[in-house]
């Protein structure tokens, strides 16, 4: 007769062939009632039309996860069956998960993207601005890579006067996504023009880290404008959607940022150039105006106009030295005739006079008391003066005078004769 074993035994034994039996399995199947514990645990069932299994993936696990476990997705399952002793019940220890015709990485990179955008992470309105010259830029990728080579050579092209900050951190690995974030959220601190995040090309599971969550939440709160620059052209990461800008390259992550001293020289050029153009008609155009000015002043100046006024004045006197000239040439014409007029007045005036004259002598010497009967006639004169005896009133004194005798008298009487 068979012995007889415990229930506790018998899930002994029971779980001691399983997990040796099936050390590791691989299963399809579809995610149903999925359950996310506190604790990092993921617990869920693996279904199918006709069946289904209990899983648990625990929290190591679950970390090494490219994707989420999320309802309905068809997945295929990588691990071993356990039982659970307690209750009889056996279950798939689940230790990786990959999307059922998908890579893994695409399904998480699809689900982190739709996660994100949701959040907002991408929205443009929320995207920085650069500097036109930025003074500073920060590099955030490794010092030993080609990336970081190529964006130097093509700074000190470009703008030689741009100091870069490199913040050496790893770009490929399961700790690099953790430094990307420590290494931006620092140069956040700095209070740089720029930050460049980035690194060259490679495969998808090279670049995984510029896809990791972290990296993006560290971009997302960074108050200092950050440019992705991951990989080739052709390569696009969640670093490229959250960042304000994204550079196809590293090196264009440069071109882009700096302005081109070249072109800045040619446009120093052009400016120069044409500042002189203007410089020079602007010059002509005052000349010009100068000119002009300086002729209406001279038309409209004082001496200007004291120059007219001179230039009539010397016209009036040249007139008036012809007016004068033409009179005068006039008057000794005219006075020829009248001095010849007047000479033979004068000398007929002369000869009246002159016989007036010898007639006055004349009569005075024929009525000079000298020369008259002196007897009984004597000459009237008061103070000195001749006078008429008409002149005398009763009371007058005079003088009666000869050439001899002056006498004295006063008239008593005046009797009239007629």
């Amino acid at each position: 007769m068979a012995s007889t074993l415990s229930v506790s035994a018998l899930n002994e034994q029971i779980k001691i062939l399983l997990e040796t039996s099936f050390e590791f399995v691989s299963v399809e199947g579809e995610l149903s009632r999925v359950t996310k514990h506190g604790s990092g645990h993921i617990y869920f069932t693996l279904k199918d039309n006709e069946s289904a299994i209990k899983c648990v993936m625990f929290k190591g696990n679950a970390a090494r996860l490219k994707f989420s476990l999320e309802e309905g997705a068809h997945i295929i399952l990588h691990g071993a069956l356990s039982l659970y002793k307690p209750r009889g019940e056996y279950q798939i220890n689940a230790f990786s998960a990959e999307p059922y015709g998908a890579g893994a990485l695409a399904v998480a990179f699809e689900q982190l993207k739709q996660k994100l955008e949701a959040k907002g992470y991408f929205d443009p309105s929320r995207k920085k601005s650069f500097p036109k010259f930025p003074q500073t830029i920060v590099l955030v990728t490794s010092a030993t890579g080609a990336a970081l080579q190529d964006m130097q050579r093509v700074a000190m092209s470009r703008w030689p006067l741009v100091k870069l900050v490199v913040l050496d951190v790893l770009v490929q690995g399961a700790s690099a996504a953790g430094q990307i974030a420590d290494a931006l959220r620092y140069a956040d601190t700095l209070n740089v023009d720029a930050v460049v995040v980035g690194r060259g090309g490679g495969s998808i599971e090279d670049l995984w880290p510029f896809n990791e969550e972290i990296v993006a939440d560290a971009i997302f709160a960074m108050q200092t404008p950050v440019m992705s620059a991951v990989g080739h052209e052709i390569d696009w990461v969640i670093s490229d959607y959250v960042s304000d800008m994204r550079a196809p390259t590293p090196s264009a992550a440069m071109q882009m940022l700096l302005p081109d001293q070249n072109e800045l020289f040619q446009s120093i050029d052009e400016i120069r150039y044409s500042a002189y153009g203007m410089v020079a008609q602007r010059l002509e155009r005052k000349r010009e105006q100068l000119l002009s000015m300086q002729e209406a002043f001279k038309r409209h100046g004082v001496e200007h106009r004291l120059e007219v006024q001179r230039e009539l004045i010397k016209e009036l006197r040249e007139r008036l030295d012809r007016q004068m000239a033409q009179r005068i040439e006039q008057s000794r014409r005219e006075l020829t005739p009248l001095m010849e007029r007047l000479t033979q007045s004068i000398e007929s005036t002369l000869r009246q006079k002159q016989f007036m004259i010898t007639q006055l002598t004349e009569g005075f010497t024929a009525n000079h008391p000298k020369n008259k009967n002196k007897s009984g006639f004597a000459q009237i004169a008061r103070e000195g003066k001749v006078i008429d005896l008409d002149v005398l009133s009763v009371g007058d004194q005079f003088d009666a005078m000869n050439d001899k005798k002056v006498v004295r008298a006063e008239v008593i009487n005046i009797e009239s004769t007629i």
